[in-house]
């Protein structure tokens, strides 16, 4: 039983001889829990940014990377990656604010409109991740249609020979395939833990509820 439990079980004691616990002890002790909750999704993000960042500069000397700069599409990739960190600034941006809010908060309903709007912005970060991975595949698979010779020369041989649908379906196929293990990993990670994080929230909205009635 966490502290808060145990603050709650005191609070509602009719026994006298127990201190009686008011509703501003209640209230900072799920406004203090949710500030916490909030600080950590905010830091939590900003680590991931790194992680994600890191890997990019780990690999970015890879052969495969070496190759892919050599077919000169920074027209598509700069505005895509310039467009991708200005979203992500913008999510930072909303994490913090949604972090200060709720810090001084003086009221209970205040409070449970900022839980509900650091639960949708949570939401909406974790959708354009997704939804920009889904994107970045796509265009990777255009420019590699578009400017790798060898995919050029490979396509032309199937469709010489009547298989140009096989071709193309097994590289959609095994693009898919992998498309959805990595959507999965990557739902398996926000659930773990934005979920955990967001769950906790969840549970002080509904504190708050009860505090409320």
């Amino acid at each position: 039983m966490d502290e808060l439990e145990l603050l709650k079980k005191d609070w509602q004691k009719k026994d006298d001889d127990y201190p009686k616990l008011s509703y501003n002890d209640i209230y900072k002790m799920i406004l203090k829990k949710s500030s916490s909750i909030v600080k950590w999704i905010f830091i939590i993000s900003l680590l991931e940014f790194a992680f994600w960042s890191l890997i990019s500069f780990v690999l970015k000397d890879s052969k495969s990377m070496q190759r892919f700069q050599e077919y000169d599409a920074d027209y598509i990739l700069i505005p895509l990656a310039v467009v991708s960190y200005v979203i992500l600034a913008y999510f930072f941006y909303l994490f913090f604010m949604n972090y200060r809010k709720i810090s001084v908060t003086d009221s209970a309903k205040v409070l449970m409109e900022n839980i509900l709007k650091t639960r949708r912005t949570v939401k909406q970060y974790v959708a354009f991740n997704l939804i920009f991975l889904v994107l970045s595949v796509i265009v990777v698979l255009f420019i590699e249609f578009d400017k790798d010779q060898t995919l050029i020369n490979q396509a032309q041989v199937a469709a010489a020979n009547g298989d140009a649908f096989k071709f193309y379906a097994s590289i959609i196929i095994a693009t898919f395939l992998l498309l959805a293990m990595a959507i999965v990993f990557l739902l398996l990670f926000y659930w773990l833990v934005y979920g955990i994080l967001l769950k906790r929230l969840n549970k002080n909205y509904r504190e708050l509820k009860k505090l409320e009635m």
